[in-house]
C-alpha cells in the first residue's frame, strides 16, 4: 500500500473547506486567581468598565482592570465561596444601587441590599455607579490644599 500525498492533500483541502468556524466574543471566562476579594477572570472579552460579573451562588463583582484576555474584578460580597476555575458571566448592567428616602436610617451592603433585617428597601429607581477619573480629584484636592 502506497500513500499518495495528493491524496492526502486534497483530503486534508477538503475538510478545511467543511470546517465551519465562526469567530465569536466570549461573555463568560474562568476564574483564574482570588487574592483577597479580588479575582483575574480569564476569557472574558466583553465587558465593560464598571460592570456588573456574576459569580456562582448569586455573588457578584464589579469589572475594573480590562485587559486583552483577562478581566480583574472586586469581589463585592463574600468571596471565600468563590475559587479558582469557577465560572464568570458577564451581565451587560454597569453596577446600580437603589436610592431615595426609603435608605434613610438603613444598612445596606455594597449592592444596596439590606443588611439589617428590616425588610426590603422600596426604592423606585436605581443609580448608575460611575467612576470619576482620579486625576482631576487629586489635582482638586493639591489645589485645595495650597489654599
Amino acid at each position: 500500500m502506497t500513500i499518495n500525498p495528493t491524496e492526502i492533500s486534497d483530503i486534508i483541502k477538503d475538510k478545511i473547506k467543511k470546517l465551519d468556524i465562526d469567530a465569536q466574543s466570549h461573555n463568560e471566562g474562568t476564574v483564574v486567581s482570588l487574592t483577597d476579594g479580588i479575582a483575574r477572570i480569564y476569557g472574558i472579552t466583553e465587558a465593560l468598565q464598571g460592570e456588573m460579573l456574576e459569580f456562582p451562588n448569586n455573588i457578584y463583582g464589579l469589572a475594573l482592570n480590562l485587559e486583552r484576555d483577562s478581566v480583574g474584578a472586586v469581589i463585592l460580597g463574600d468571596y471565600k465561596s468563590i475559587s479558582e476555575g469557577d465560572i464568570v458571566k458577564c451581565t451587560g448592567k454597569i453596577l446600580e444601587v437603589p436610592v431615595g428616602e426609603a435608605l434613610l436610617g438603613r444598612v445596606v451592603n455594597s449592592l444596596g441590599e439590606p443588611i439589617d433585617n428590616a425588610g426590603p428597601i422600596n426604592s423606585s429607581k436605581p443609580f448608575e455607579i460611575f467612576l470619576i477619573e482620579i486625576f482631576s480629584s487629586i489635582a482638586t484636592q493639591i489645589a485645595a490644599a495650597t489654599l
